[in-house]
């Protein structure tokens, strides 16, 4: 089979973004309010140097005109603002030029990744016994970083455990495709293991295609979810990700005959970090607060992660009078929904003086979720979610966003480190970290709903990496308390760290306003 690709120059992007540096972009999309900084001079004026003045000055319609310009951006651009294409470069050139003129120290880091961009419409159809099409994400979708392929041939089940689904080991060794078919579509289920190294184990055996269905084993395990096989990928096959009720329905059918199409690009390409910090502010005690600003190839991402992405920007801008005692530096991350590339590279080129300098980090990744709750990610581990603590200092930030929560009397729980976000490159070097999230594909219970309004039963985004991710996708009451907060935590670790390393502290920001 033979794919049609078109590479994406790196050289090319590189002179683009250069190019569209010298330009502001505007926000432009349609809908958008107008922020409420614009009709109050004193926010435009005065130094932010307190909570009350900076609480006061970012505002969720400042927020929302940062959101209006990412949707811009993917409008401009296919719908997208996947790293390595056009509508992410516009959104790195638009943080880079607001946080120039606001007037910090930026640079754009380039960096090289294996890209993964959906080109064209995929296809999954039974060809034999009979003939049906079935629906991408409904039935099925592409698996990230799938290669491009159009394979037809019959489906062989590879050790399929369905009657006891939770003993999956489904494709996970060499040793299941014992006897299986060269030129066979494979027919895997999730468990145990890597999507990879199934994917990969399958092509070793001579399969055309793949495709692996959900393990079954819980009803959060039935669906449909945005796998990837990961950037190491190498099986040269296309692959899908499919329910456990069609898959349980494929394996049961005779003779079946399935046509698997996949129209993609994966290949090197070249993204960008942003990253700016004040020009003040003690270098050798560091404070970082990070957002990635990539989307999916699904659609404009504009609450994941364009709301935590906004959100540090309307901080940024509100800040960028106030003189710190520590120097912040302000990240969004390219390539995270690739794998945390884009924070792991910046966190990798660091000298260990450079990793010693930096006190603590905060993540904001999706923080307006339309049927949110308010997560608080869990340093101490005293809610038992399961990942267990952050480094030495992660607990004192868990319990700094707890005081801004009881402060404006809103509920809040623990969330746990997943390692799905790009606080994970920072705990991995022993870096204290925290954060905000508002909820993805997981399910609200009716005990958050008592706690916070919603709907009970459906996802805390239903919009979670599809085309519906766009400017509407949002819950404003979320978005807003969350953008507080972010200013909350920032200023109070700005002005003192004395609770994370006994750093100096200014006078009017004494721990104990933080720490209960």
């Amino acid at each position: 089979m033979t794919s049609h690709k078109k590479p994406v120059r790196k050289r090319a992007l590189a002179i683009m973004l250069a190019a569209m540096m010298v330009v502001t972009l505007l926000p432009a999309a349609a809908g958008a309010k107008p922020s409420k900084k614009d009709s109050s001079p004193s926010c435009d004026s005065r130094v932010n140097n307190t909570i009350d003045k900076l609480l006061e000055c970012v505002t969720v319609e400042g927020v929302r005109e940062h959101q209006a310009a990412f949707q811009a951006h993917a409008d401009a651009n296919g719908g997208i603002r996947t790293s390595g294409t056009p509508g992410y470069d516009a959104s790195v050139a638009y943080v880079a030029d607001r946080m120039e003129a606001a007037g910090y120290d930026v640079t754009v880091q380039p960096f090289d990744f294996t890209t993964f961009i959906i080109t064209g419409p995929s296809t999954l159809e039974q060809v034999a016994p009979g003939s049906v099409t079935y629906v991408e994400e409904t039935d099925y979708t592409l698996m990230s970083q799938t290669d491009a392929g159009d394979a037809t041939g019959s489906v062989t089940g590879v050790d399929l455990a369905l009657g006891d689904p939770g003993t999956s080991t489904s494709g996970c060794e060499a040793a299941d495709f014992a006897g299986f078919p060269a030129g066979d579509i494979a027919l895997m289920q999730r468990g145990a293991c890597a999507f990879g190294l199934k994917a990969d184990n399958a092509a070793a055996a001579g399969a055309v295609g793949a495709i692996i269905f959900n393990q079954g084993n819980t009803p959060e395990r039935e669906g449909l979810i945005n796998g990837t096989l990961g950037a190491d990928y190498a099986g040269g096959i296309p692959v899908v990700f499919a329910t456990f009720p069609r898959g349980v329905e494929w394996a049961a059918t005779s003779g079946l005959e399935m046509r698997i199409a996949a129209d993609v690009f994966r290949g090197e390409a070249t993204t960008f970090n942003v990253i700016a910090e004040t020009p003040k502010g003690d270098p050798d005690n560091v404070i970082m607060v990070g957002a990635h600003l990539d989307s999916v190839n699904q659609g404009p991402g504009i609450q994941d992660n364009g709301s935590g992405s906004a959100a540090i920007l309307e901080v940024a801008e509100q800040m960028a009078k106030v003189k710190p005692v520590n120097k912040v530096r302000f990240a969004w991350w390219g390539a995270e929904e690739s794998g945390l590339i884009g924070s792991e590279h910046y966190v990798a080129e660091l000298s260990e003086e450079e990793l010693d300098q930096i006190a603590l980090y905060l993540n904001f990744d999706m923080i307006g979720s339309p049927n949110y709750f308010f997560g608080i990610y869990d340093g101490d581990d005293s809610d038992a979610v399961g990942a267990g603590p952050g480094p030495e200092g992660s607990a004192q930030i868990e319990k700094t966003f707890e005081a801004y929560f009881n402060m404006v009397g809103e509920p809040f729980q623990g969330t746990d480190f997943s390692g799905r976000s790009d606080y994970g490159p920072f705990i991995e070097v022993g870096i204290p970290a925290g954060g905000l999230f508002t909820g993805a594909e997981g399910i609200k219970t009716p005990e958050e709903v008592l706690l916070y309004g919603g709907t009970a039963g459906i996802q805390y985004d239903p919009c979670y990496h599809l085309a519906c991710d766009t400017f509407d996708n949002i819950s404003l009451h979320a978005l807003d308390v969350n953008s507080d907060a972010v200013a909350f935590a920032t200023l109070n670790y700005a002005m003192s760290t004395e609770l994370i390393n006994d750093g100096r502290s200014k006078g009017n920001f004494k721990p104990w306003k933080v720490a209960s």
